[in-house]
Order: structure tokens, then sequence, then C-alpha cells
């Protein structure tokens, strides 16, 4: 688990690599999931009242993506960074819009979920 200096943010798992992912705790308490397809970290924000321990679409709250041509991805300092930045960009998900979260509540669910 990395804590950050700034509030209470927390990246509780990650995984370095090309396709880096993990997941963790806003500093305002809400769980969030990230990984990296291709050049893109995508990050995904839920609901601050979840009641399943998996997130599903439905908890969905907010989602941010940004390039990582100037993240290392073999550190995981440099991710955790740039998850904390991207964090509060994250803009509300369309409530028609329905993402496909099964690669995200699969990792939670290996890991055991929080």
């Amino acid at each position: 688990m990395m804590n950050d200096s700034q509030g209470d943010f927390t990246v509780d798992d990650v995984s370095p690599g090309a396709h880096a992912h993990g997941f963790g705790t806003t500093a305002d308490g809400r769980n969030f999931a990230f990984r990296v397809r291709g050049k893109t970290l995508h990050l995904e924000v839920y609901r601050a009242d979840m009641v399943d321990a998996v997130p599903s679409s439905t908890d969905l709250e907010a989602v941010a993506e940004t390039d990582v041509t100037d993240v290392d991805l073999c550190d995981e300092r440099s991710i955790v960074a740039a998850v904390r930045d991207l964090a509060p960009t994250a803009r509300p998900v369309d409530p028609t819009h329905s993402p496909d979260t099964t690669l995200i509540r699969s990792l939670w669910g290996r890991l055991g979920g929080s």
C-alpha cells in the first residue's frame, strides 16, 4: 500500500509494467481502479456508498484518461503519481453509458476487493 502525503489518497495495489493496473482510495474516500491500455491510463472512480466489495457498472461515478508516454510504467512511484494527478480530473459518467468493467471486476475479485 502506498500512501500519499496529500490527504488520504491511497493506492492499495499497483502492478507495474506495460499493462500496469491497480486500485485504491481517493482523498475523499471513494474507491478507484486504473489500468493502462496502449499509451493511455484509464481511471474509474466509484460511488462512495457502494454496497458490494467488487464494483459493477452501476457503481461507476467518474472516469479520466491521460497519455502515459512520460510515465515510467516500470516504476510504482511514477504510476502512483500519474494516478494521483489524474484523479482530480475525473469527470462524471453519462448515466446512459455502460462501460465494460469486466477487467476491473476480475482484478478486484482475485485480489479480494476492499
